[in-house]
């Protein structure tokens, strides 16, 4: 447990571009930015996608098991992303805010994730986001680490409306929080 604890601090206090591996793993997926669109969960046709899951990608939440979070327009006309305790459907996942710049993001934070309640965004907010927990190869647990950026949000009623626009880079490698391009090192 020390070795463990020794690890997760090292992590916290690393500035390198990615998280070592806490876990004896190697990474080998190669963390990547990618452009999504998403439809609010409310007034939207049910085959434009609504949530996202890391693993996976944009999914439309009422046709699979499993997302990270979901995006709706709330009553006062506030966009929204709601990760699976804001859905009442267990707290797996998690989000929040940052202050920092999208490329300016090279860590992932282990704490401070909102497990439960909506988070409003805006054009140009920048929000970190976890997954819900993932089994390792060698039997721990651990989440997949991820940033987004919100490039447009459209809540008009038009075909197209409803609509959040965001780059997002994920890290799916076991015990890695690193969020710049590229495969994480060491």
């Amino acid at each position: 447990m020390r070795y463990l604890t020794s690890l997760l601090f090292a992590c916290a206090a690393a500035t390198a571009a990615a998280c070592g591996d806490s876990f004896g793993l190697q990474a080998y997926r190669s963390n990547v930015v990618d452009t999504v669109s998403l439809y609010a969960l409310s007034g939207t046709p049910v085959t434009k996608p609504s949530g996202y899951a890391l693993l996976n990608g944009a999914v439309r939440t009422e046709q699979v098991a499993y997302f990270d979070f979901a995006f709706d327009i709330d009553t006062a006309d506030r966009a929204v992303l709601l990760p699976t305790g804001a859905l009442k459907l267990g707290q797996q996942s998690g989000l929040q805010l940052s202050t920092q710049a999208f490329d300016s993001l090279r860590i992932a934070p282990t704490a401070n994730y909102h497990l439960d309640s909506a988070v409003v965004v805006h054009d140009s907010s920048v929000v970190l986001a976890h997954s819900a927990q993932v089994p390792c190869g060698n039997g721990f647990l651990t989440y997949y680490y991820a940033k987004l950026h919100v490039l447009t949000i459209d809540t008009t009623s038009t075909p197209n409306g409803r609509r959040i626009d965001f780059e997002i880079l994920a890290d799916l490698n076991c015990g890695f929080r690193g969020l710049e391009p590229g495969v994480p090192k060491q």
